[in-house]
């Protein structure tokens, strides 16, 4: 069994290893951050960012929740995304979810009275079920929970679209991309499920007024 004491250990062990490979990595990695990407993740402890894309540190500004879900109202979600979008610049946001997913599979199921706050979060995704309960609910019960989860990431990405930040960037020059990812726990591999740019056409109820 892991304890932190473990994973102190590891970490000393990780540092001593990579300044023996390169002694000025962590001198030059201290200065600044330049990463070209903002990654929008699930929580769950089995998909983490830099190891499935082979990342080095500094390469990819990471937030994390349960479900990789963009809400409006979110404030800890909006400014990282306000943050790296307008000091770091970078090109690329990443919503990347996984197959698998226990928040997704829990918002197809009725509330857990035991989940209150829990409840409250996942209520967001029973929204997305909603939008598209047509479909969902003319596949097989075997494939309903993968097509949700793309479906999730997929509605994440146009609301990163929807946000005052992306569509600032996008009018005055600052162009970063948005992807929607779905992450394979059987085979380690990621599908680009959808892709969008600063030429795509926002729906006028979601536009800023200039």
């Amino acid at each position: 069994m892991h304890t932190p004491e473990k994973l102190l250990l590891e970490n000393k062990a990780w540092s001593e290893e990579v300044s023996k490979k390169n002694p000025e990595f962590f001198k030059l990695l201290a200065k600044e951050q330049k990463p070209e990407f903002l990654w929008i993740g699930c929580a769950d402890s089995r998909v983490p960012a830099d190891t499935i894309v082979n990342a080095q540190p500094g390469e990819i500004f990471v937030h994390r929740n349960i479900a990789n879900q963009v809400i409006i109202t979110d404030f800890n979600c909006l400014s990282v995304l306000q943050y790296a979008v307008d000091v770091l610049k970078v090109k690329h946001i990443i919503v990347c979810g996984h197959y698998g997913c226990g928040g997704v599979k829990a918002a197809l199921q009725p509330q857990s009275a035991d989940l209150v706050i829990a409840n409250k979060w996942l209520m967001h995704i029973k929204d997305v079920y909603r939008l598209h309960q047509e479909e969902l609910e003319s596949i097989t019960p075997e494939k309903k929970l993968d097509r949700m989860i793309e479906l999730n990431i997929i509605e994440q990405v146009y609301r990163l679209a929807h946000t005052s930040i992306i569509q600032a960037a996008w009018k005055h020059g600052h162009k970063p991309s948005l992807h929607g990812w779905v992450y394979g726990l059987k085979d380690g591999l990621i599908d680009q499920l959808i892709s969008l740019d600063h030429t795509t056409q926002i729906n006028p109820i979601y536009q800023y007024a200039n």
